[in-house]
């Protein structure tokens, strides 16, 4: 009998690899999203009997007439731009959308994974960050919808294993890029790619000197089947320990690129982290996981994808 994995905004960056991931796996699939960040285009390419997409808001509940033995709830504005957008929805997916989710893997007794965000740690006073730091988070400020959406879906998710004896696993996630972004989604790396593709200036916030860690899609989906395979409930980083400027990521995308562009600086948004950076001595321990690809290879396979439309134009 084959494995069925449900995956909530399967439609979205991550959630589309993780679809590929486990069709190749002989899975099969069941794909729902409300299309609100994720699209069809992201998804398009797969013609497989063993998928299927279902168009659906998690904060509203879901009944499938099939078995389920994996869920991983990755729904949820997940960039900054999306999620001061749509601040109501972002709060509601992560606590209605998280219940709905959970309440789907009691009744099928199915494995349940979060996805989760480094950003539980908000403005981290400990670096590296390590699971056990309780995280230093402005509850209030316009990023908090996205925080507090997060720490409480992990509270949620706990309670649902502690009382309800559901099967979860919970995975934060660092910065995670690949094919697939969206090119407006606000995030640095498709930000910057393309500003450089288009010959136009890369924007850096502040002196460019806070600091991310950036890890590609297909290290970030075998992070996450490991875990749901493990016997770890409670969260585990994934993400590339490598450290970067913002700088130095902006210098990084213009060789990648050949781009003639120059850098501009503008000011900081509000309660922007000035560090980022995953202790994920725990994937290393639990699940024997620690990143493969570069950040330069990762670069370089994320242009690839773009095919002739990776190229630069001439600085305007």
């Amino acid at each position: 009998m084959p494995t069925v994995s449900l995956v909530t905004g399967g439609a979205g960056f991550l959630g589309s690899h993780l679809c590929d991931r486990l069709l190749g796996e002989g899975h099969e699939v069941v794909c729902v999203d409300n299309l609100d960040t994720g699209t069809l285009e992201n998804i398009e390419h797969i013609r497989d009997p063993r998928f299927e997409f279902v168009q659906h808001d998690m904060t509203q509940h879901l009944e499938l007439g099939r078995r389920v033995d994996f869920v991983f709830h990755l729904a949820s504005p997940a960039s900054p731009i999306d999620y001061l957008r749509l601040p109501l929805h972002t709060l509601k997916v992560g606590s209605y959308g998280t219940h709905n989710a959970l309440g789907l893997a009691k009744r099928h007794r199915a494995r349940f994974l979060l996805a989760s965000t480094s950003e539980v740690y908000g403005d981290p006073k400990e670096h590296p960050q390590s699971e056990g730091y309780w995280g230093h988070v402005n509850p209030i400020g316009p990023r908090g919808v996205y925080d507090e959406a997060k720490r409480y879906a992990e509270a949620l998710t706990m309670a649902y294993q502690r009382q309800q004896g559901v099967d979860t696993h919970i995975v934060r996630i660092f910065n995670t890029y690949g094919p697939r972004m969206r090119p407006h989604d606000g995030r640095a790396i498709p930000t910057f790619i393309r500003q450089a593709r288009d010959g136009q200036p890369l924007t850096v916030f502040g002196a460019g000197d806070q600091t991310r860690s950036f890890c590609y899609v297909s290290d970030l989906i075998e992070g996450f089947m490991r875990l749901i395979q493990s016997d770890q409930h409670e969260p585990v980083n994934i993400g590339n320990p490598g450290e970067y400027t913002i700088l130095q990521l902006a210098e990084a995308v213009i060789e990648a690129t050949g781009s003639t562009s120059k850098i501009v600086f503008e000011a900081l948004p509000q309660d922007d982290p000035t560090v980022r950076r995953p202790d994920i001595t725990l994937a290393r321990t639990l699940l024997d996981w620690e990143p493969t690809v570069g950040l330069d290879d990762g670069l370089r396979r994320t242009l690839d994808s773009l095919g002739s439309a990776g190229a630069a134009r001439p600085a305007a």
